[in-house]
C-alpha cells in the first residue's frame, strides 16, 4: 500500500488525507501545532466543494452544523438598500448540483478530523514540524525538527500561506500588499436583537470598503468580514487583534446591522491582504503542493478553501490512477489545476474593485445594471458564478 505524507492539518491537508485514503493509500498527516483547529471564523463551501465531500461519502456529516443561506444578495453599506437578491437553497442545488453552505471553520476541521480518525485511526500526528524534505530514488523523506525522519511514496505540502515546503521548493516569496486590511468577528445571534444580519450571503458595498455577513452553526452565530482600504499594513496573521473602536471608526456611518454586529463582538481580528501571482511549478520530484501553499487566493470570491478541496481530490485520484508513474500524475495535476486556480485568483482580485466603487457615477454604472438584472433577469447574476460553482472536479478528464 503506497503512503502519502501530508504536511499541514488544515482543511486542504485533511481533505487530502481523506481523499488518498479513499483511493487506497495509507496517510500520515504531520501538524506542527499542539491540536487541530481554526481560529473562530466563517467559511463558505460552494457546490463545487460539496461535490468533493459527496464523492468521499461525507456530505451529510459536513452539513450537520452548517447554515444554508436563503438568498444571495448585495446591499449598500450605509443605507442598507438592496441592490439585488436571488434565491439560494434549493435554487442553488437545482442549478449547480449541490448545496451552498456556511460553516464555522472550527466545525469543518473538527468534522474532517473525526471522519479521518474513523477511517484511519492515528493518521494525524501533532507536534510534528517539518524542517526539510528530501526526494530519494524511490520515494521521499521528511526530516522533522525533532530529528526524526519519516519516509513515504509522496509528500504533499498543504502547510498554508507561509508554506515551508514551498519555500524549500521555490525559495522565499515576495507577495504584494493589496492596499486592503480585513477585519473579522463572530457574534452569537442572541446578542444582536432586531439588528441581526439577514439569513443570506450578503455583500455590503461602499466607498473604499465593503463587508460580508452570513450565519453559521445552524444559524446560531453571525459572521462578519470587513475589508478596508489602508495605506499602512499590519501582519498577515489570522491571530492579530485590533480594537472595537478601530473597526467602528472604519465603518462609521454604516447601516446599524453592521455597526451593531461590530459593537457586540468580543474580539476583532485583523490581517493585511497580500496578493500572489500564479506559480510556474508546484512539483519537485515526489513532492507536490496544494491549496494556499501554491495558490493563495484573496477572499473576494470565497473560493480559497474550496480550491484546496478540489486540489486534494484530483491529486489523490490522479496518483491512484497512475500509481506506477507518479511523475506523470503530478505533471497532469499541475497542468489541470494551475489554470483553474489562476482563474479564481484573478476573479478574486477583480471583485475587490467591484465592491469598492469610489464615485457616484461609478456606483451608478456598476450597481444600476445589477439592480435591473436582479429584477428582470436573475439568471444573469447566477451565471456569473457558473465557472466556479458548476465545476465538478470528479469529471476532470485525464490529460
Amino acid at each position: 500500500m503506497p503512503k502519502a505524507i501530508i504536511v499541514g492539518g488544515g482543511i486542504g491537508g485533511l481533505t487530502a488525507a481523506l481523499s488518498f485514503h479513499a483511493f487506497g493509500w495509507k496517510v500520515q498527516v504531520l501538524e506542527r501545532a499542539a491540536e487541530l483547529g481554526e481560529i473562530g471564523a466563517g467559511i463558505q463551501i460552494s457546490p463545487n466543494g460539496m461535490k468533493v465531500f459527496r464523492a468521499l461519502g461525507i456530505e451529510d456529516e459536513i452539513a450537520e452544523n452548517a447554515f444554508q443561506p436563503e438568498a444571495l444578495e448585495m446591499r449598500f453599506g450605509r443605507s442598507g438598500n438592496r441592490i439585488f437578491q436571488i434565491p439560494a437553497r434549493q435554487a442553488i442545488i437545482e442549478r449547480w448540483g449541490a448545496p451552498y453552505l456556511h460553516l464555522h471553520r472550527a466545525d469543518l476541521v473538527a468534522s474532517l478530523t473525526r471522519l479521518l480518525h474513523a477511517r484511519q485511526p492515528n493518521a494525524v500526528r501533532l507536534y510534528a514540524e517539518c524542517e526539510r524534505y528530501e526526494n530519494t530514488a524511490d520515494g521521499v523523506q521528511v526530516h522533522l525538527k525533532s530529528g526524526e525522519t519519516i519516509s513515504g511514496d509522496l509528500l504533499v505540502g498543504a502547510d498554508g500561506i507561509h508554506s515551508a515546503i514551498r519555500t524549500q521548493m521555490l525559495g522565499p516569496e515576495r507577495p504584494d500588499y493589496t492596499g486592503n486590511i480585513a477585519w473579522r468577528a463572530v457574534v452569537p445571534m442572541d446578542r444582536l436583537g432586531d439588528l441581526a444580519p439577514p439569513p443570506t450571503a450578503c455583500v455590503w458595498v461602499g466607498e473604499h470598503r465593503h463587508a460580508v455577513t452570513y450565519r453559521l452553526r445552524a444559524g446560531q452565530l453571525a459572521n462578519f468580514v470587513g475589508i478596508v482600504e489602508s495605506e499602512s499594513w499590519a501582519s498577515e496573521s489570522w491571530t492579530e487583534q485590533g480594537t472595537k473602536e478601530e473597526v467602528l471608526a472604519d465603518f462609521a456611518g454604516w447601516h446599524p446591522i453592521i455597526t451593531n454586529l461590530i459593537a457586540k463582538a468580543e474580539t476583532h481580528f485583523r490581517w493585511a491582504l497580500f496578493d500572489r501571482q500564479p506559480l510556474t511549478s508546484w512539483v519537485d520530484g515526489r513532492t507536490v503542493l496544494l491549496g494556499d501553499a501554491c495558490h493563495p487566493t484573496l477572499p473576494f470570491q470565497a473560493q480559497g478553501a474550496v480550491m484546496a478541496i478540489e486540489d486534494a481530490y484530483l491529486l489523490a485520484k490522479l496518483c491512484s490512477d497512475e500509481a506506477d508513474k507518479l511523475s506523470s500524475a503530478l505533471k497532469t495535476y499541475f497542468e489541470t489545476r494551475q489554470p483553474r486556480t489562476s482563474q479564481v485568483q484573478a476573479a478574486s482580485r477583480s471583485n475587490a474593485k467591484l465592491f469598492h466603487k469610489h464615485t457616484p457615477i461609478s456606483r451608478a454604472m456598476t450597481y444600476g445594471p445589477m439592480w435591473l438584472a436582479g429584477k428582470i433577469a436573475p439568471g444573469a447574476i447566477r451565471s456569473q458564478q457558473d465557472p466556479f460553482y458548476a465545476y465538478d472536479v470528479r469529471e476532470e478528464p485525464l490529460r
